[in-house]
């Protein structure tokens, strides 16, 4: 394995570290990710209508996961404190297929380390919220996928999924 290709989290004697972020130079990074909400087609018509009798449950996954971004250095042990620029969070309904719901979140700041982390904690908490918000309605809802579809910046450039 070559030094590249090892774990940056992880000390010679396999336990765990903060990376050293120290020397790596002030860039502009940009991530997005997104996770889905599996329920039903009615679900997704009373989410349309603002009709849950918890309220704007749509509107409460957006704050919530931008709290989240803002959050992820205290909850994911390793990451490190970012000063965020901007955080969007969005939810399309019946995307990727009828009866689901797409949250697609994206972080940017300025430093010396990326936001994939950030994008991930938004998408998944923005979930978690709306699925407590429809559980009264659909027991049976999934979180389903939760991936990183984009990054830029940083030494190692900018990726997308295909």
């Amino acid at each position: 394995m070559s030094e590249s290709e090892k774990l940056t989290h992880v000390r010679t004697d396999g336990s765990a570290q903060m990376v050293d972020v120290s020397a790596k130079p002030v860039t502009s990074r940009t991530a997005g990710a997104v996770s889905t909400v599996v329920t039903t087609p009615e679900v997704t018509g009373l989410l349309a209508q603002n009709g849950l009798a918890k309220g704007d449950a749509l509107g409460a996954a957006r704050i919530a996961g931008i709290m989240a971004a803002k959050k992820t250095s205290e909850l994911v042990p390793l990451c490190h404190p970012l000063p965020i620029s901007k955080v969007t969070v969005d939810l399309e309904l019946d995307v990727p297929v009828p009866g689901s719901v797409q949250i697609t979140a994206e972080v940017k700041t300025s430093g010396q380390t990326g936001v994939e982390m950030e994008a991930l904690t938004a998408a998944s908490v923005a979930a978690l919220t709306l699925y407590d918000m429809i559980k009264g309605v659909d027991r049976a809802a999934v979180i389903a996928e939760t991936k990183v579809i984009a990054k830029s910046g940083g030494a190692s450039g900018d990726w997308s999924r295909s």
